[in-house]
């Protein structure tokens, strides 16, 4: 066989057109934002940042803001790139009854979040323009967070036709990804054709790893704590199976493909094999799959319930390691709100999913850099750098200097706060951690010189 590392593609990768242009509701601030008090990455002395027009103007300690500016004054906080994330739902259309645009870009934004691209499965499915167009225009109207509509691979989730990539890409949505999340493509002729077809049209592909004839009753991990709580178990295989699968194809077809919520040790080998030999996969994990195990399923609380499922320590952590190694790309919330009703019933009939926007980056914050290893800004390339770079996404994750957009996060790793699902802005209540304390808060988040949350309140 002939290995391919980057496929046919069309069009300019860093082309801004490539992405629909911001709505006027959501496009830069007029004026200037003064940031005092601030260290970029953690590093260095405090500096004060000046944002001209949605652009960041000038950095230093002696810099003035002219008459008439907004002042925003810190206490040796640490700055970073607004933070993006690939993988979300925001459940609208269809179950605003959970989430709605407007909860889920205010839950964004207090997380510290700049650009979330939110899942298909929806009611009715993003597998039409229109339907994109929609998603898309509303969320800018409300002008919190870039909120860009994912497109579905086959048309109604059904796993049978393929949607149009070319008309949702050519739409006022400009769709670049497509995804199934929340089912698998399993049909490998179907996925060929979609691997094919995306790299024609220069999307990416990305994939709900689960053989769904492996996970048939399946509600938690394959394993003791499973079998001892009578739970019926979902094996690593089902997901490793369909990675090594997807990443052949990507081998020998050339598309880019993108595996959605690594969970298991065998993702991660296989990941790096594919890496190794350049294929182009890229991964993303969850902060759920790396800090938490199916240890908690003891208390059969369907909070705990999830897709994939909660493994064992020896996965979260290979997933640790693999993230700090940069075999996994980035950290992605799969943010999933769902109602009490759903999720406070027996563990079989929860619906699978967590809260993950206002949680994240205290996460990963306190496992990893006050901690951990690892540094502030290694914690801006794994959630707002990379993450930015695997979809292309322009003006996100950029560099923290003049001439960039002003797409920023101001983190307070000194205020500690307790989660209490009842007190976060999404709609939905199912945080696997209640009464749990973050070390580590959002001061303020700013989105092209406008600030969307401040002291963890949307829309400053």
């Amino acid at each position: 066989m002939t290995g391919t590392t980057t496929g046919t593609t069309t069009g300019n990768h860093h082309d801004d057109s490539a992405f629909p242009p911001v709505g006027p509701l959501a496009a830069a601030a007029p004026g200037e934002l003064l940031l005092t008090g601030v260290r970029p990455y953690g590093e260095g002395e405090d500096v004060k940042v000046l944002i001209r027009d949605g652009v960041i103007a000038a950095i230093g300690a002696d810099v003035e803001a002219g008459e008439g500016a907004r002042v925003l004054d810190f206490d040796s906080l640490i700055l970073l790139p607004g933070l993006v994330d690939i993988h979300v739902h925001l459940r609208e259309p269809g179950r605003e009854d959970t989430e709605t645009l407007a909860t889920g870009s205010a839950a964004a934004a207090r997380g510290g979040f700049t650009a979330v691209f939110t899942m298909a499965n929806t009611a009715p499915v993003t597998d039409d323009p229109a339907i994109a167009e929609s998603v898309w225009l509303k969320a800018q109207a409300i002008g919190l967070c870039d909120v860009h509509p994912v497109g579905s691979i086959t048309k109604g989730l059904k796993g049978q036709g393929l949607t149009e990539f070319g008309m949702m890409a050519d739409s006022q949505a400009k769709v670049r990804m497509f995804s199934d999340d929340g089912k698998c493509v399993d049909d490998p002729q179907i996925m060929r054709r979609a691997i094919e077809y995306a790299r024609g049209e220069d999307v990416l592909l990305a994939q709900h790893c689960e053989d769904p004839r492996l996970t048939k009753g399946a509600v938690a991990h394959e394993g003791p704590t499973a079998a001892r709580l009578g739970l019926g178990g979902w094996p690593r295989v089902a997901e490793e199976s369909i990675v090594a699968r997807d990443a052949i194809m990507a081998r020998d077809y050339g598309g880019r493909m993108h595996i959605c919520h690594a969970s298991t040790e065998g993702t991660v080998e296989l990941v790096k094999w594919a890496k190794e030999r350049d294929i182009p996969l890229t991964a993303e994990v969850t902060p759920h799959h790396l800090i938490l195990t199916d240890a908690r399923l003891e208390t059969f609380d369907g909070v705990n319930r999830v897709n994939p499922p909660l493994r064992e320590d020896r996965d979260a952590a290979a997933l640790r390691e693999a993230l700090i190694e940069g075999v996994i790309d980035c950290v992605a919330t799969d943010h999933a709100p769902h109602g009490s009703e759903e999720k406070c019933c027996e563990f079989e009939h929860a619906k699978p999913g967590m809260l993950g926007l206002e949680t994240s980056l205290p996460i990963i914050a306190k496992e990893f850099v006050l901690d951990g290893p690892c540094d502030w800004r290694w914690l801006a390339k794994v959630m707002s750098e990379r993450p930015a770079e695997i979809v292309r996404l322009p003006g996100h994750g950029r560099p923290i200097a003049v001439g960039e957009p002003a797409n920023l996060t101001v983190v307070d790793p000194g205020r500690p706060w307790t989660v209490r699902g009842a007190d976060l802005a999404s709609k939905a209540e199912n945080t696997p951690y209640e009464d749990m304390e973050m070390a580590v808060s959002v001061a303020a988040t700013v989105l092209r010189g406008r600030v969307t949350a401040l002291d963890g309140k949307a829309d400053a």
